[in-house]
């Protein structure tokens, strides 16, 4: 497909968006003519009388100059643009003192007899294990590095495995500990990292066959926190290309749980490595959904941090004011753990609030004010049994649900803000063809949305992002009800609007279906507010087992524990 005959977006003045080469233009120098123009505003459902039409020529004929210019820039992924989106409400106040750490983390742990056991060991667990010195960092390694190695050829959840680097990790943080010095939980720990974070020396190929060769000469923020916090990469995990789906471009990632369905995505391999046992967390990233889903489908418990609060420097830009950056683990605890690690300014990303993250683990959650979306539960969907159970269960704990409602607002048509940011950031691959070699060729794949996507006109951007701003207000009208609220993980359009106004969530399993799929629950906190999110999370979590169970043929080789607990 030629170029020209692409979707191409022309602005008039600094509000009117146009498709001014349509099929029929094959000359992007081709003069602008009033029926051009009468056309292209059709398609927007604009409409124009022929003398306002033939005014517009010059301006048009400019704009088309400017835009071609732009163009030429060859701006790349990691650019941000000068706006910064802010999610905090008009008047929001915050505490900044940052109190002492506790952690629930075990003690006196033992090793296993079949050391195959340790695959799915909480944090709390192995890094009871290496302060106590009963394993070493290196043996942990080498001991998911082979796991990844036996199993990842039915699962498809690792795109390169980053052996060389996390053996010299973990062998300095075993001298380190030999020596008397312990940087905390994550010691020695393996994880695994989405690919669409730079790691330097190793590829990240943001899951898409245009960049599977790219290296880029920087490390992500958040990977050299957690280098810093002593935690080990062992493996860049697979995403579905550009953040979508499950479908890279080496293939799919498949469901442990079920091997014949996909991982979901788009943090597919963070979170069908971690359900599988190939690490004990991992890294995922969110725009809309994309750790919510994956979470879902393996039965992991995902974090999705507010909007600002841990650094995208390094990582694929999507959605510059929608991207955000949360662990992918086995347990609430886990999550908090490596939250801890990531989260705060590092003087690059200009978006960060700086705020403190005061986490309790056994923190009393009857002083809270938790609520939960009673329309959405009340409605008759596919998880209804199980969703209702956990309502039962937070009233058994001793909490008091208040009812509530999200704010009465069509949140649906701000998606475009998702996908006119999305096609600005690959706007080259659109531009240079280079998009006809991703896998995914559908309607509603990254291609196709991204060509769609420029005739999305400037005015109507900027005004989805007043009615987002508006949509901010009445949610924290909302949240001023209550500190925690419960809602169905895909129901009552929680999942766009919270993703929208930037509020944490924190999806985790509450149950099976009768074929043994997990399903899940999300719990929704307010803004920079993770520390109560999780601990209302934790509590839910310790009253139940369904995060105790594995995949079955992930699990170790004749114990018949999940059969027993299932």
């Amino acid at each position: 497909m030629n170029r020209f005959n692409k979707i191409i977006l022309f602005c008039g003045g600094i509000t009117l968006g146009f498709l001014l080469a349509f099929t029929l233009i094959q000359d992007k120098d081709a003069p602008i003519t009033s029926e051009m123009i009468r056309n292209a505003a059709s398609v927007i459902g604009l409409e124009f009388t022929e003398t306002e039409r033939d005014t517009m020529v010059s301006s048009l004929e400019s704009t088309r100059n400017n835009l071609q210019a732009i163009r030429d820039l060859h701006l790349q992924n990691s650019t941000p643009p000068a706006l910064n989106f802010n999610p905090i409400p008009v008047g929001k106040r915050f505490n900044f003192q940052q109190g002492a750490q506790v952690w629930d983390l075990p003690e006196d742990v033992k090793i296993p007899e079949n050391r195959n056991e340790l695959a799915f060991y909480t944090i709390g667990e192995l890094a009871s294990l290496i302060k106590d010195q009963k394993i070493t960092s290196v043996e942990l390694t080498e001991f998911f590095l082979d796991r990844i190695e036996k199993h990842d050829e039915k699962l498809e959840a690792i795109i390169t495995v980053t052996r060389e680097r996390a053996l010299e990790q973990a062998e300095q943080m075993d001298v380190e500990l030999e020596n008397g010095i312990y940087r905390g939980p994550l010691h020695g720990i393996p994880y695994g990292a989405k690919d669409l974070l730079a790691v330097e020396g190793y590829k990240t190929t943001w899951g898409a066959a245009p960049y599977k060769d790219q290296e880029i000469d920087e490390t992500a923020t958040v990977i050299q926190k957690l280098d810093e916090a002593g935690a080990v990469l062992i493996a860049k995990t697979t995403l579905g290309a550009l953040a979508y789906g499950d479908i890279w471009f080496g293939g799919r990632t498949n469901n442990p749980w079920n091997i014949e369905q996909g991982s979901s995505g788009s943090s597919a391999g963070s979170a069908a490595g971690t359900a599988a046992g190939f690490f004990p967390f991992a890294i995922g990233t969110e725009t809309l959904g994309s750790i919510v889903s994956p979470s879902t489908r393996n039965g992991t418990t995902g974090l999705r941090s507010t909007y600002g609060r841990v650094s995208r420097n390094g990582a694929m830009a999507l959605s510059w004011s929608m991207d955000k950056i949360g662990p992918i683990t086995r347990s609430v605890e886990d999550a908090a753990i490596v939250f801890n690690a990531i989260y705060g300014d590092d003087g690059k990303d200009q978006t960060i609030v700086n705020l403190p993250f005061n986490y309790k683990a056994d923190l009393d959650i009857t002083t809270l004010k938790i609520g939960y979306l009673e329309s959405a539960f009340e409605q008759d969907y596919w998880n209804k049994e199980r969703d209702s159970l956990v309502l039962e269960t937070m009233r058994d704990l001793g909490v008091e649900l208040i009812p509530i409602e999200l704010p009465d607002f069509n949140a649906g048509p701000l998606r475009l803000i998702l996908t006119a940011e999305g096609a600005a950031a690959f706007d080259q691959l659109t531009l240079t063809d280079q998009d006809d070699l991703m896998e995914w060729q559908s309607p509603s794949a990254w291609p196709n949305t991204f060509r769609a996507a420029h005739f999305i006109p400037a005015t109507e951007y900027i005004n989805a992002n007043r009615a987002r701003y508006e949509l901010i207000q009445k949610m924290d009208s909302v949240m001023q009800k209550v500190d925690v609220y419960l809602s169905p993980s895909f129901g009552g359009g929680n999942l766009l609007v919270t993703n929208l106004t930037g509020h944490p969530s924190v999806v985790l399993p509450n149950g099976f279906t009768d074929g043994g799929n997990p399903t899940s629950i999300t719990f929704v906190g307010d803004l920079f507010n993770e520390a109560a999110l999780l601990a209302v999370a934790k509590a839910y979590q310790n009253a139940t087992d369904h995060h105790k169970k594995h995949p079955p043929c992930f699990w170790i080789e004749g114990n018949n524990r999940f059969q027993n607990e299932h």
